[in-house]
């Protein structure tokens, strides 16, 4: 056995009493990994609060592995217990709830910390002096936070954990300020801000002491006034076409984001499935080299092309169909203006203003026949021009993301053969499905571990 797994052994073994059992099986598994490739390295477990009974929400305990030495990391307060008073920590008693709740503290610490760096983050990107100023200050209000929790530990004989590494913020809401704008990153920390105080109500129940309850009340009047400003940042424009343009933009850029996902992930899904059932077909048959890497990129290009043809000409389609329902209107306008106002009243009328109401909008609306033309396709078809997709713009990204997509499942075939060939391109293909769902949640906002799996069950 070599030196390292020996070691890493003793260390699990001398700490067992003081580790979680997670931590443990972590450090088992490693072991054996290392050992079976025959890989001299070192388990380095970082992290001062979160090995206690329970597992923290939310935390995340970072494996990192190095040479040529081993080292396990424990917290100070884990650090001084020895392997004979382990057992009586974990029973009840002043030292065991000391320990978890200096635990706790440590990961409010983290979540203030993190929100802080994440408001530095927008800050850096936002162009607007007023909202810039705004972002900072709610900063500065983390990090007070965090210094609570911080002295607090440290009353209770915890680490202080301000002389380590500083928690960065959220990626996810600084690449979506990035791609999308500032605005969007703000729907995500208002939804952080929201789970922050409901992380903070139910750790009343884990932190009984009056100084901590007194920190937490403070905490959570603070969050509320947090979530206020952030809802407040975006604020609408005083002129009434001003606002009435940047509504439009918006839905105009939700409607034009939509349909370029669809046309992607359509594109990357055809790729993955097609070519992968592709090469791993014709190796079975061939068992592998450069006729199967051959078959891959035919297949890889022939899904490209057809997508995007198929793109464009759906789409085009799409739009002649909408240009001839335009034109059929039009006419209709023309030839039966009285009967076609005599619609447009009834619709308003079902949206539920009174007749009058009703004739009066119709009549202004009648003034302006390109508006009105408009508003009855759209209220009596259920069509709108701003939801057209491009069916150039659809079959550039169809064509994109079905190569990227279908070029997956090859790669492995460029370097091995065989079943191992098969099993590592079903393998990323899989992780490649994941990818996608987990990057369509940068649009969707949705959890992107819940995205990623649904397009992978799919996908399987």
């Amino acid at each position: 056995m070599p030196l390292m797994d020996q070691t890493l052994r003793r260390a699990v073994v001398a700490n067992q009493a003081a580790l979680p059992d997670q931590v443990c099986t972590i450090v088992d598994v490693l072991s054996r990994i290392c050992h079976a490739c025959a890989v001299s390295a070192a388990v380095t477990i970082v992290d001062a609060g979160i090995l206690n009974d329970a597992w923290v929400p939310h935390r995340t305990l970072v494996v990192v592995l190095s040479t040529p030495a081993m080292r396990v990391l424990l917290p100070q307060s884990l650090e001084r217990r020895s392997v004979s008073d382990g057992a009586n920590d974990r029973a009840p008693g002043s030292g065991g709830r000391t320990s978890a709740a200096i635990s706790e503290m440590l990961a409010s610490w983290r979540v203030e910390m993190e929100g802080g760096a994440t408001f530095r983050d927008l800050a850096s990107i936002e162009t607007d002096p007023r909202r810039r100023d705004v972002l900072l200050r709610l900063a500065e209000a983390e990090d007070r936070h965090a210094d609570m929790w911080a002295d607090r530990v440290v009353a209770l004989g915890g680490p202080d954990p301000r002389h380590g590494p500083k928690p960065h913020g959220s990626r996810r809401a600084a690449l979506v300020a990035r791609t999308s704008g500032v605005d969007r990153a703000l729907k995500l920390v208002e939804e952080d801000e929201q789970s922050d105080l409901e992380y903070y109500q139910a750790q009343r129940s884990k932190l009984g002491d009056a100084q901590s309850q007194t920190i937490i009340d403070q905490l959570l009047a603070d969050g509320d006034e947090h979530v206020k400003t952030v809802q407040s940042l975006i604020r609408p424009l005083p002129d009434p076409r001003s606002r009435l343009n940047t509504i439009l933009h918006r839905e105009k850029w939700h409607s034009s984001s939509g349909s370029w996902i669809g046309d992607a992930i359509y594109g990357v899904n055809d790729g993955l499935t097609a070519v992968f059932g592709i090469v791993s077909g014709v190796a079975g048959f061939a068992g592998g080299g450069e006729v199967v890497v051959v078959a891959g990129i035919s297949g890889m290009v022939a899904s490209a092309l057809s997508m995007g043809a198929s793109a464009y000409l759906a789409n085009k389609s799409e739009r002649e169909v909408f240009e001839a329902e335009i034109a059929r209107e039009r006419r209709e306008l023309h030839e039966h203006p009285e009967e076609e106002r005599e619609e447009m009243e009834l619709f308003y009328q079902l949206k539920g203003f009174s007749e009058d109401e009703a004739r009066t909008m119709t009549d202004r609306l009648a003034d302006r026949p390109e508006e009105m033309l408009h508003t009855l396709v759209q209220e009596e078809l259920g069509l709108s021009e701003d939801r057209l997709p491009n069916p150039a713009k659809s079959a550039l990204v169809g064509t994109l993301s079905t190569a990227l997509g279908a070029l997956v499942p090859v790669l492995p075939f460029f370097f091995l053969a065989g079943t191992g060939a098969i099993i590592v391109s079903a393998v990323i293909s899989i992780l490649a499905h994941f990818g996608v769902g987990a990057a369509k949640s940068l649009v969707t906002l949705r959890s992107w571990w819940m995205s990623g799996l649904e397009m992978t069950a799919v996908a399987i």
